[in-house]
């Protein structure tokens, strides 16, 4: 007997694909979409300016790379802020809802645990956002994201998961429903094709 490959219809579940390959032309694009979108959501970073940020982007090939793979999956990333000690910015996931990189367990652990079964999920977030070198929202940076918009209104993100839920099992989502920002929890191996996960980067 065939095993199956996916869950609820059986049709095969797409691996997410990640690719950090990205040319000087596609570079000089991404860095004009990534302008337009800052100077259009000032309400975002309203004390920002864009020429620091274009600077720090160019004197790093690697944090394009890692905005490439956050905008061809979906993310349409922007600055959220600033971290004054560390002098850098905040990128963040900004799609009105969970970016394209869905049907995803939590971690390779809970990924694991369908394959015994013959179910096979896109992949999962903890090695996805380590392959586009960014990290999870936690609760309280998901809840400052929030903050700045209203995100998650008919899907939901994956989010790190404190170490005690982890160990029991466990992992933590979030979304806005009823004009209210909710975190949940489920099981790690859990998937769906409506929730995806929210990454940052720091530049």
């Amino acid at each position: 007997m065939a095993k199956s490959t996916g869950k609820g219809s059986g049709k095969p579940i797409p691996q997410v694909e990640i690719d950090l390959n990205i040319s000087a032309a596609d570079g000089k694009l991404l860095m004009r979409v990534l302008q337009e979108r800052f100077e259009n959501n000032m309400s975002r970073h309203a004390k920002l300016d864009w020429t620091p940020i274009q600077a720090k982007l160019e004197a790093r090939a690697g944090n394009l790379a890692s905005l490439q793979a956050m905008e061809s999956t979906g993310g349409e990333p922007d600055v959220i802020g600033y971290e004054e000690d560390q002098d850098k910015y905040i990128f963040c996931d900004c799609s009105a809802e969970s970016p394209n990189r869905r049907s995803i367990c939590y971690d390779r652990a809970g990924e694991e645990e369908r394959e015994k079964k013959g179910v096979f999920p896109g992949g999962n977030a903890i090695d996805l956002a380590h392959a586009m070198g960014i990290e999870l929202l936690d609760e309280n940076q998901y809840r400052e994201l929030q903050a700045l918009g209203s995100f998650d209104l008919k899907t939901s993100s994956w989010i790190q998961a404190p170490h005690v839920i982890r160990k029991l099992g466990g992992a933590l989502f979030g979304d806005r429903r009823y004009d209210n920002v909710f975190v949940y929890h489920n099981g790690a191996q859990s998937f769906y094709s409506s929730r995806g996960f929210r990454g940052r980067l720091l530049v």
